[in-house]
């Protein structure tokens, strides 16, 4: 048989070696794509009373060492920080102007942090059983509130902008599955009206970020463990055509159902709503508290079992089915007072066990091996392509 000259047996190796690549290609982008499903996941912390609080003098401690408290948590692999943002002028105690705000935000920039900025559209807190229209706003109805919601939320994105802060997210109220800026807003008996401030507030958002890239809108709900709620709220929100990108919820052991519960509702907001989800607010007590006293807790109220809650929490959203679970925030954990129970430092403000709880998943922070981190970052990346 004769032989295949050289021309033609190069031919058919290049063929065999493009076919190979095809097959390694067809093999690897997937996981590849899979691995940067978490390259920009959410190790978070609300923050909002941080700076009040050492103002007042707090030094917190890590291993003994005096640091500042926005130090400590990057220095755990924190990497986002949530800051409220209330209507002024701002009442019952919180700081949580717009000047307060910028201060934090720039601090947290600094150290690396992405900022997640909640509007909370009121003079101080909103939940779900109280979401009270700023005085100023007080007697507005139809397009005059709708209005007051836009040009507020433009200008303080504008604010936020000019002073080099950019929220890389917003959320547009905090806990609104009841509504927001009652009576006018209030839920279920006024959709339409709550829908248009919703809108406004992005509308806003987008007329203030001027050449910026858009943050990423979250609406946000306090029923992280209950499909039915969430698929009522949703399903309703989404006939409206409102354009968000991810949906936060809150999960508190003491409110919101079981570990069980809160991945059920994960895995239905993931496939059936097909939306990016986060859990953007929990917490846990480290010594006992008056939640569990008739009935057992799911883990000890330690600070080893809080760490165990921050963990599981943490996992069920990693483990959320197509990528979809974002990130994780907990509310206040650097805080004063009541909280202190359920933060991550004890009473003498010494760092607790659970800011151990990303060690394995965001350690070493830098690379051992000689080798320089990437120049973007591995979500920028496409198979194939050069960054």
């Amino acid at each position: 048989m004769k032989k295949p000259s050289s021309s033609v047996f190069r031919k058919r190796l290049l063929s065999n070696m493009i076919a190979a690549l095809a097959l390694f290609a067809g093999f690897v982008a997937p996981r590849l794509a899979q691995a940067a499903d978490h390259t920009d996941y959410a190790f978070g912390a609300d923050l909002s009373f941080l700076k009040q609080v050492e103002d007042r003098g707090t030094k917190f401690k890590d291993a003994g060492m005096e640091k500042p408290g926005l130090e400590i948590f990057r220095d755990h692999g924190y990497n986002w920080i949530r800051l409220r943002l209330c209507v002024e002028p701002v009442g019952r105690g919180l700081p949580n102007d717009l000047a307060y705000t910028i201060t934090m935000a720039k601090e947290a920039k600094k150290l690396g942090f992405k900022f997640f900025l909640t509007f909370h559209y009121s003079n101080a807190w909103a939940d779900p059983t109280n979401e009270p229209t700023p005085e100023k706003w007080r007697g507005l109805t139809g397009e005059a509130l709708v209005d007051a919601v836009f040009e507020y939320s433009r200008d303080t994105i504008a604010a936020l902008r000019e002073a080099g802060v950019m929220p890389d997210m917003v959320g547009i109220g905090n806990e609104v599955g009841n509504g927001t800026m009652w009576p006018v807003g209030k839920l279920p008996e006024n959709w339409d009206a709550f829908a248009a401030i919703v809108y406004a507030g992005i509308n806003g958002v987008d007329a203030g970020r001027g050449n910026n890239r858009r943050p990423q809108i979250l609406i946000h709900v306090d029923h992280g463990g209950d499909p039915f709620l969430t698929r009522n709220f949703f399903e309703k929100l989404n006939s409206y055509g409102i354009p968000y990108d991810v949906i936060g919820v809150s999960f508190y052991p003491w409110s919101h159902g079981t570990l069980i519960d809160l991945r059920a509702n994960l895995r239905f907001i993931a496939e059936e709503l097909q939306k990016d989800v986060m859990v953007v607010e929990t917490g846990y007590y480290w010594k006992p508290s008056r939640y569990f006293r008739e009935s057992p807790p799911p883990f000890p109220e330690t600070p080893e079992g809080q760490r165990q809650w921050w963990e599981a929490v943490n996992d069920a959203v990693m483990s959320t089915p197509h990528g979809r679970g974002k990130g994780v925030f907990w509310w206040e954990p650097a805080a004063a007072g009541g909280l202190v129970a359920r933060g991550f430092f004890d009473d003498d403000h010494n760092a607790l066990p659970v800011f151990e709880a990303f060690h394995q998943l965001t350690r070493p922070a830098h690379r051992t091996d000689g080798q320089q981190p990437p120049s973007v970052p591995p979500s920028a990346l496409r198979f194939g392509s050069a960054p």
